[in-house]
């Protein structure tokens, strides 16, 4: 049995809750619309370390008292920054709830940015920065970013600089979440095997004395892209290569039919166009994928891959082969089917992790204002067609409008 039940509280939160009867794991996160585009220039990376100094200190709870709050009981703490989103989350055995529900709401709401643990957390991101440059593959989809969005805050990395890391203080830590938080834009899911009557009494008793704050921002769109292309030589043996351009948004119309192309041409299975022609015919490669990223104003679609310096022109020419394919050769009647099926048999297996559930009923409630229903996604996906995915790939997959960032090796 699955059940979803909302509520939207008289301070603005929303809450989303699925009940299901064949797990003893609860599944809870807080997730707010504020993410690293949302900085300004002297506050770039202050989103990310926000999410770090949550563990580190409230009003009423130390460091250690934090961490040791549900670790304690065998359950887990955590968080993340994207661009567009804050969140944090636990999972925990369904007896223990409302001390995860507690905790998210005292590091949420009553951080208080200890200035000694500032010090030391501030070291800890300027390693994990160090830690990015040391694996290329992580550091290249960082730094392609600018490469697509420039100036524009999407560009810039989510960890900041570390100019701008190692300025930001207590202060600036209170003003941001003061000038940003907006009860309207905060989403509390759940999922597990709780009745909804004690999801409800656990909302109203954490969530609903908590007074609203509320903060009318508009984000800055991006439409300024110009093609650029950037060469950086690394201390590395292979080439690491990421070519793509600005797409499709979330709200897009073509959203769902890209995100079918996407996967055709260069998604996670192993019978992926890109994978087929780069690794299994030619051996050029380890792995090479391709992906589409939305945002709400627009979207990033890149193609990834590391080769041996000699067989790189070798490897670009191919990807430009599968993707003139797209354009020119009408996906038979089989190919289609068999390309429509095998994508929601991936979103039906994405839907068996339950933590990434409850994250996505929190994202799509602040994006969409709705939870979409797989079996009305898949009504979507069958209505696709072939003439459809050609012409969407000869507007989006435009090989001259794309932008690319290499690292060479040294």
């Amino acid at each position: 049995m699955q059940k979803n039940y909302y509520h939207e509280l008289s301070n603005g939160i929303r809450t989303i809750h699925k009940e299901i009867n064949y797990t003893k794991i609860a599944h809870v996160g807080i997730m707010l619309d504020i993410g690293s585009r949302d900085e300004e220039n002297s506050q770039k990376g202050i989103t990310h370390f926000w999410e770090h100094m949550s563990f580190k200190g409230t009003h009423k709870r130390k460091s250690f008292h934090i961490i040791n709050r549900l670790e304690s009981l065998g359950g887990e703490l955590n968080a993340y920054t994207t661009k567009e989103k804050i969140c944090f989350y636990a999972s925990i055995l369904d007896v223990h709830i409302e001390k995860a529900v507690e905790l998210l709401v005292d590091i949420v709401f009553n951080s208080a940015f200890p200035k000694n643990q500032i010090e030391k957390e501030r070291q800890v991101i300027l390693e994990e920065m160090a830690m990015y440059q040391d694996t290329p593959e992580d550091a290249i989809m960082d730094e392609f970013d600018e490469v697509i969005f420039n100036k524009h805050p999407l560009g810039c990395n989510i960890l900041g600089t570390e100019q701008s890391v190692k300025a930001i203080s207590q202060a600036d830590f209170i003003r941001f979440i003061e000038a940003h938080i907006d009860f309207k834009k905060i989403v509390f899911s759940s999922l597990g095997n709780i009745p909804s009557k004690k999801i409800t009494h656990l909302i109203n008793k954490y969530f609903a004395p908590i007074e609203a704050k509320i903060n009318v921002q508009e984000r800055l769109v991006f439409n300024t892209y110009q093609p650029n292309h950037q060469v950086k030589n690394r201390e590395i043996s292979q080439v690491h290569h990421l070519m793509g351009l600005p797409t499709y948004s979330l709200h897009d119309p073509k959203r769902i039919p890209f995100f079918l192309l996407t996967n055709i041409l260069g998604g996670p299975a192993m019978n992926s166009r890109l994978n087929l022609s780069l690794r299994e015919k030619y051996g050029f490669v380890y792995g090479v994928e391709a992906q589409f990223l939305t945002y709400t104003d627009v979207g990033l679609f890149n193609i990834g891959f590391a080769t041996d310096p000699t067989n790189f022109n070798k490897s670009k020419s191919l990807v430009l082969k599968e993707i003139k394919k797209l354009q020119i050769q009408t996906l038979s009647e089989g190919q289609l089917h068999a390309a429509k099926v095998q994508l929601q048999g991936q979103m039906a297996m994405s839907e068996e992790n339950n933590n990434a559930m409850m994250l996505m009923m929190a994202k799509s409630l602040l994006d969409l204002n709705k939870i979409p229903i797989l079996d009305e996604v898949f009504k979507q996906i069958d209505l696709i067609t072939a003439i459809e995915l050609r012409e969407i790939a000869e507007e989006a997959l435009v090989f001259d409008q794309m932008s690319s960032l290499t690292f060479m090796p040294h």
